[in-house]
């Protein structure tokens, strides 16, 4: 607020200039401080209102002083809400719109001038499907979101597996979704276990097989335990609900992982 007051007297009440030195003034600042971590902001995730498309963000800052502060929010809602309306394709498309006069990105570089920390919209994300489905973690530190396969999904069963995603952090929906790299990490890992615990060597990989199906069965999706009823995995409980519902992308990020 200072800052702005001091603009305007530096330019005699004229506000187009002080905004034009605040934004020079924020460019000079995140020059100084690009080295600094930005640890700290908000995961925010919206859907359009047929609930067809879902886009989330993260905003960066350095402390949480400013991550709970009104204004920092309202500036992640605003890009959040263009990127719905927009519906740009990669992070950068995001940066390059214009949010009112200027740039999210030039946008984001004055907001650096007026709060004095380094700010980075880090993450930009959507989905498109039938049905789409957000939540977002008390505290706005987490955020999830999913899309099925059946326009008329039951909404709460579209929510709980949204949950699912923030609370379990599946890395693929299904075994054959999980990266070959994964896979071939997983049965090293399994195989140097083994080793270390002295089983023989004609047994590593049978070992490593046997990890490789626990690791199946904790990380994906739809093979993981719901978390509202154990005895169920996440199939099973979309399947009681339809027989064809199931998961067709979804995303989840944590300031906190």
């Amino acid at each position: 607020m200072m800052d702005c007051k001091r603009a305007l007297e530096d330019t005699n009440g004229d506000f187009n200039k002080a905004i034009e030195i605040i934004r020079k003034k924020g460019q000079l600042i995140a020059s100084k401080r690009a080295d600094r971590e930005a640890g700290e902001g908000v995961v925010l995730a919206k859907v359009t209102d047929d609930r067809k498309r879902g886009a989330m963000i993260v905003l960066n800052c350095e402390t949480d002083f400013v991550a709970k502060n009104e204004n920092f929010i309202g500036l992640a809602q605003s890009i959040l809400d263009k990127a719905i309306h927009d519906n740009p394709s990669t992070l950068d498309e995001l940066k390059r719109i214009q949010l009112t006069d200027r740039t999210v990105e030039e946008t984001v570089i004055e907001q650096v001038g007026i709060i004095g920390e380094k700010l980075d919209l880090s993450y930009y994300e959507k989905i498109e499907a039938p049905v789409v489905v957000t939540y977002i973690h008390p505290g706005n530190k987490l955020a999830s979101m999913v899309g099925l396969n059946l326009e008329n999904a039951d909404t709460q069963v579209v929510k709980d597996v949204a949950m699912q995603i923030a609370a379990m952090n599946p890395v693929a929906i299904d075994k054959e979704d999980v990266p070959q790299e994964v896979i071939d990490k997983e049965i090293e890992i399994g195989k140097e276990q083994a080793q270390r615990e002295g089983k023989p060597e004609n047994l590593l990989e049978k070992i490593a097989m046997g990890k490789l199906g626990k690791f199946y069965k904790e990380s994906t999706l739809l093979n993981q335990e719901f978390i509202k009823d154990n005895k169920k995995t996440v199939r099973q409980y979309l399947q009681d609900a339809d027989k064809e519902l199931t998961v067709t992308a979804f995303a989840r990020f944590s300031l906190n992982d």
